[in-house]
């Protein structure tokens, strides 16, 4: 049987609009019998709109004839004209204006030295190259390797900034994934939490008042200077 489209749907408008049994419309859909009445009595996609599965091309008026007069035909579903339309398109191989081919081994070597937690195969996907390319990159076997310099793939033009953006978050988001099950933690420790840093250790007062005590206090002189100030003679006659 082909998968047919919104089998919950489908199955709504069946139970609703004809005489087939619960088993009949779960092989048609794909459903279980139980689901079908659970549907019946309301407690299963409620709020889902009936489909025709006639009107989409899914089911033939012949078809839904022989089911409702024989309990035990099973229909057949045919090929909904929308399916074509739904099927997940397989992406292209990015394509790489040969004016910009030559610059591939420099946005290697970029991804090689700043982003080394981006695979080979993510590299190979974003900028069209080859796994070996890569490696002779790294390994510095490449034929032009003493040209190769370390040049951002976007200003290269081979790629978008935002499509670089979220390729290096999600390598860094694997890496560190990966790290936390093989028990490697961040480099960067991160802040506490606050009720780890507001409890004082049990010494602190003692360990306080021995650094006050240990302090000598300062002196007038020690902060202004001596006095320099001689009195006149009218204020000794004062």
């Amino acid at each position: 049987m082909a998968d047919i489209l919104m089998p919950k749907a489908t199955a709504v408008w069946l139970v609703e609009n004809t005489s087939l049994t619960f088993e009949q419309i779960a092989d048609f859909c794909g459903l279980h019998p139980l689901e079908i009445s659970g549907i019946a009595d309301g407690e299963v996609a409620r709020d889902i709109r009936g489909a025709d599965p006639m009107g989409n091309g899914q089911l033939t008026r012949e078809e839904l004839d022989k089911a409702q007069a024989n309990d035990a035909y099973r229909m057949k579903a045919q090929v909904s004209r929308h399916a074509e339309l739904l099927k997940p398109q397989k992406k292209a191989p990015r394509y790489t204006p040969v004016s910009r081919r030559q610059d591939r081994p420099d946005a290697i070597a970029w991804f090689l030295r700043h982003h080394p937690e981006v695979t080979d195969a993510q590299i190979s996907k974003l900028l069209g190259t080859t796994k070996s390319t890569i490696d002779q990159v790294r390994q510095r076997t490449h034929w032009n390797a003493a040209n190769i310099k370390p040049v951002d793939p976007v200003t290269l033009g081979l790629v978008g900034q935002l499509e670089l953006d979220a390729l290096v978050k999600k390598a860094a988001e694997k890496k560190a994934k990966d790290d936390l099950k093989k028990g490697i933690l961040p480099e960067d420790p991160t802040l506490r939490p606050a009720s780890e840093t507001s409890i004082l250790p049990d010494d602190h007062d003692a360990e306080e008042a021995a650094i006050r005590k240990g302090r000598i206090e300062p002196k007038a002189e020690d902060v202004f200077g001596k006095s320099t100030y001689v009195a006149d003679e009218e204020d000794d006659e004062d």
